[in-house]
C-alpha cells in the first residue's frame, strides 16, 4: 500500500484503490478521482504525485469552486503586467507553477464554463496563454481532477462539456464513502485521536466498545473529514481518557444509527428516509435507490464469482441493463 499516513483502509474497496495508486504510479496518465466530500480525495492526488516519476517537483492544489469565477482564470494561467486593473506585475499561475509537477484541479465539476474551454485547449494541445498574453507557453504538468458531483449527469445538463469530461476521464478512481468501508471506522477513529492527541499534546482518548459499534453503525454524510473533526472535538471536551456513548456530541448520539441492532430492512430504511427528510436532502429517492441497487448489484456479483450473465438472470435483469448499471453506480473498478 502506499505510505500516506492519512489514507487508512482494510475495506476492499479501499484495498482496490492502493492497488490503482501502485499501478498508476509510473503513468503520466490523467486520473479523475471521484467521491462524496471528505472522502479524501485530495490526500489520494498528493499519494499519486509522491508516487509518481514527478515526485521531486511541485505538487500544486487548486480548488476551482472556491474563488470567484472572474478570478479563475488568472489563478489557473497567471497574467501579463497591464493585463487588467490592478496587475500591477506579471503573474505566473498554478500551470506555471505546477511546472514539471502534478495540477490538482479540486470540484472540477463547478467550474465555469469558458474556463472549461480554455481547459480544454491546455489538455489538447498543451499550450496556454496568461491573460493579456500573446505568447504560447507550453504546458508540462500532470493533471489530476476531482468531484464530488455526478460529471455524466452534469454533461447530459448541459453544465459540463462532454468533450473534457472525456478527456480528464482517462482513468477514473472512485473513493467510497465511510458507510461502504464501516469495517474501517475503528482503524481510523484510532489513527484521528493518536493524531489530535499529538497535535493537542495531550492523553490519547480511547473509545469504548460500545461508542466503537455505535459510531461503526452511523452514516457519517462527512465522511473521513467529519470523523476526524469529531476525534479532535473528543480529545478537547472528553473529561475521561475512555470515551463512551454518553460522552459523543448531541447531534451524533441523536442521529438513529443506520444499521440499529435488530429491526427489519423495512424498518431501518423507514429510518434512513426520515433521517434524510430532517436534513433536507434533495433527491432522495434517486439517492436511495441507487444505493438499493448498488447493494443488490454487488450481492449478486460476489455470489456469483463476478459472473455478470448469471448476476443477471439471478436479479431478473438484462445483461446490458446490468453493465450499465455497473457503470452508472461506479462499481466497474477503477475505470482502466
Amino acid at each position: 500500500s502506499t505510505d500516506a499516513p492519512d489514507i487508512l483502509g482494510h475495506a476492499p474497496s479501499m484495498q482496490e484503490v492502493f492497488r490503482a495508486i501502485g499501478r498508476l504510479a509510473q503513468s503520466n496518465a490523467t486520473v479523475l478521482i471521484t467521491g462524496e466530500s471528505g472522502t479524501g480525495k485530495e490526500l489520494v492526488a498528493q499519494a499519486l504525485h509522491r508516487h509518481s516519476l514527478r515526485a521531486d517537483k511541485p505538487f500544486v492544489a487548486i480548488n476551482t469552486a472556491a474563488i470567484p469565477k472572474d478570478l479563475l482564470e488568472s489563478e489557473l494561467f497567471g497574467h501579463e503586467k497591464g493585463a487588467f486593473t490592478g496587475a500591477n506585475t506579471t503573474r505566473h499561475g498554478r500551470f506555471e507553477q505546477a511546472e514539471g509537477g502534478t495540477l490538482f484541479l479540486d470540484e472540477i465539476g463547478d467550474m465555469p464554463a469558458e474556463l472549461q474551454t480554455r481547459l480544454l485547449r491546455v489538455l489538447s494541445d498543451g499550450n496556454y496563454y496568461r491573460v493579456g498574453g500573446h505568447q504560447p507557453i507550453k504546458a508540462n504538468v500532470r493533471i489530476i481532477a476531482a468531484t464530488h458531483q455526478n460529471l455524466n449527469e452534469r454533461v447530459k445538463q448541459g453544465l459540463f462539456r462532454e468533450d473534457l469530461f472525456h478527456r480528464l476521464n482517462v482513468i477514473r478512481l472512485r473513493l467510497p464513502p465511510l458507510r461502504e468501508r464501516r469495517e474501517d471506522i475503528p482503524l481510523l477513529a484510532k489513527y484521528f485521536l493518536q493524531k489530535s492527541a499529538k497535535e493537542l499534546g495531550g492523553e490519547q482518548k480511547i473509545l469504548s466498545e460500545a461508542a466503537l459499534t455505535f459510531l461503526s453503525a452511523q452514516d457519517i454524510p462527512g465522511n473521513v473529514r467529519q470523523l476526524e473533526n469529531l476525534c479532535h472535538w473528543l480529545t478537547v471536551m472528553t473529561p475521561t481518557q475512555q470515551v463512551e456513548i454518553a460522552d459523543l456530541p448531541a447531534e451524533w448520539r441523536e442521529a438513529s444509527p443506520a444499521a440499529s441492532a435488530g429491526g427489519d430492512w423495512h424498518t431501518l430504511l423507514a429510518q434512513q428516509a426520515v433521517q434524510m427528510l430532517q436534513r433536507g436532502e434533495p433527491n432522495i429517492l434517486d439517492t436511495l435507490t441507487k444505493e438499493f441497487e448498488r447493494t443488490l448489484i454487488t450481492q449478486a456479483l460476489q455470489h456469483t464469482g463476478g459472473r455478470r450473465i448469471e448476476a443477471s438472470t439471478l436479479l431478473g435483469m438484462g445483461r446490458n441493463t446490468l453493465t450499465r448499471k455497473i457503470q452508472e453506480l461506479g462499481l466497474d473498478g477503477d475505470g482502466e
